[in-house]
């Protein structure tokens, strides 16, 4: 399942581009923040996450999708993407361990933080020697 593939709704009257973006944006975020409790949850269960997601994927579909132009944003694109594939693939019958694809959405959401901090936590190595103050 992919969000792109039910969402080929018009953009919404009275918003530009920008708007739209952003509001798309905002809610591919609201969608991973929402999924990482429930994941990390102690007592973890398939069928209520599955419901959930469903449920956020619907809400999904009343956004029109815009264009994504940083990594950040796309690696957002894809964890979505990715959450919607594990739930929509899930058979009770075969496949009772989901525990390889709640580590992989897991290890997947740690990159997305890591590409979203990435500029605040470079480290000025010489930082003595830049500084002068005319002494």
């Amino acid at each position: 399942m992919d969000i792109y593939e039910n969402n080929k709704t018009k953009p919404i009257s009275g918003l530009d581009e920008k708007q739209q973006r952003l509001k798309y944006v905002r809610y591919l975020e609201k969608f991973h923040k929402r999924t990482i409790p429930l994941l990390k949850h102690p007592k973890f269960d398939i069928i209520i996450f599955i419901k959930t997601i469903n449920k956020y994927y619907e809400e999904l579909k009343l956004i029109p999708s815009a264009r994504l132009d940083s990594s950040y944003l796309q690696m957002l694109e894809n964890f979505v993407n990715q959450t919607l594939q594990y739930t929509s693939s899930y058979d009770e019958q075969e496949d009772k361990n989901f525990d390889n694809q709640k580590q992989s959405l897991l290890k997947q959401s740690n990159l997305l933080h890591k590409e979203k901090n990435k500029s605040n936590y470079k480290k000025d190595k010489h930082k003595k020697r830049s500084f002068t103050d005319g002494y």
